[in-house]
């Protein structure tokens, strides 16, 4: 960053602070006013991501909380301003954070650099699942890419080249040796997901969920997407009843007995197909959109895809 950039960047901090100031009035609204680099990230997912390979050289701020869903959560004045505060803004995109994406384009059109990781990994589509029923969204990108740990790697050597590109200050061989030690960890993670998938008998490889969400999962380590009670890739849709019928006619087709409902959203949806099928069905909790705070069984990616990948193999390996 040139040195007129940082001049404007602090500039537009300095007014951004000011402004939120009168707006909200409080102490916490002049927090960014400093001059030291920070970067914003959208999702708690690629909030961790990114500190582990920031460590210690920028300041790493995370709007979505613990527990929250990225397709509803939204912003206060003061996280809307810090946006614009930042040096660099990383966001999962593909229409994930639906509240989020238009604060997101108005840091743009004010000069902050913005890094939508889910559309440089080789997105996905949305397609018609094993039922054969139609699905909302089908054709469209969809934005759940860290359930493949292999597109992580290459959104987090993606983001280490954003940071070191946008975020002044800060030492470059660090931010590679961070990046390349998550990348080790990660290439680690991908081969126990691989070893530990590998118990699963290949007629059982058929996911159900509360909605569309593990597809790269699926694509990367070769299961069946039956379908889900939620026929799209957002969670503020809703199912019809002929919806839930055609699930439960595929399911005994395909004679699944495990229903995987994320652990943040509520399980009704889950709990009334159990009840279609005569309670023969399973409902596993997996952590699918957020982390957990610390101590909850999910605080990390790390952690989540491995909590995830027992839970899927004990889910669909038990009788």
């Amino acid at each position: 960053m040139t040195t007129t950039g940082r001049t404007a960047l602090r500039l537009r901090r300095l007014l951004i602070t000011l402004v939120t100031f009168a707006c909200v009035g409080t102490a916490t609204a002049c927090a960014g006013g400093d001059d030291r680099a920070r970067v914003v990230v959208t999702t708690n997912i690629l909030g961790d991501i990114t500190r582990e390979i920031v460590g210690d050289q920028a300041d790493v701020t995370v709007l979505m909380k613990p527990n929250a869903d990225p397709h509803s959560f939204g912003l206060s004045a003061v996280q809307a301003a810090e946006l614009e505060q930042a040096d660099l803004v990383v966001h999962n995109g593909l229409g994930l954070e639906e509240n989020v994406l238009r604060h997101v384009e108005a840091a743009r059109e004010s000069g902050v650099a913005t890094f939508e990781a889910g559309a440089a990994v080789d997105p996905l589509t949305f397609r018609a699942h094993d039922d054969g029923g139609p699905e909302d969204g089908a054709g469209q990108p969809d934005p759940h890419f860290w359930t493949d740990p292999d597109r992580v790697r290459k959104a987090a050597a993606l983001i280490a080249d954003q940071v070191v590109e946008h975020v002044a200050g800060v030492d470059e061989k660090t931010v590679r040796a961070n990046a390349d030690r998550y990348d080790g960890q990660l290439a680690d993670l991908t081969t126990w997901m691989e070893t530990t998938f590998d118990r699963i008998p290949e007629e059982r490889r058929a996911l159900v969920t509360n909605h569309h969400v593990f597809g790269y999962l699926a694509d990367r380590f070769g299961f069946r997407v039956i379908g889900a009670v939620v026929p799209s890739g957002t969670t503020l849709a809703s199912p019809s009843s002929s919806d839930l019928r055609s699930l439960t006619e595929a399911m005994r087709d395909a004679g699944v007995r495990t229903v995987f409902a994320d652990s943040s959203q509520p399980k009704r949806l889950a709990e009334v197909l159990r009840k279609e099928l005569g309670g023969r069905v399973r409902v596993v909790e997996l952590y699918s959109e957020s982390l957990t705070e610390q101590g909850k069984g999910a605080a990390t990616y790390l952690q989540m895809m491995r909590a995830n990948t027992t839970a899927m193999t004990d889910g669909l390996t038990g009788d």
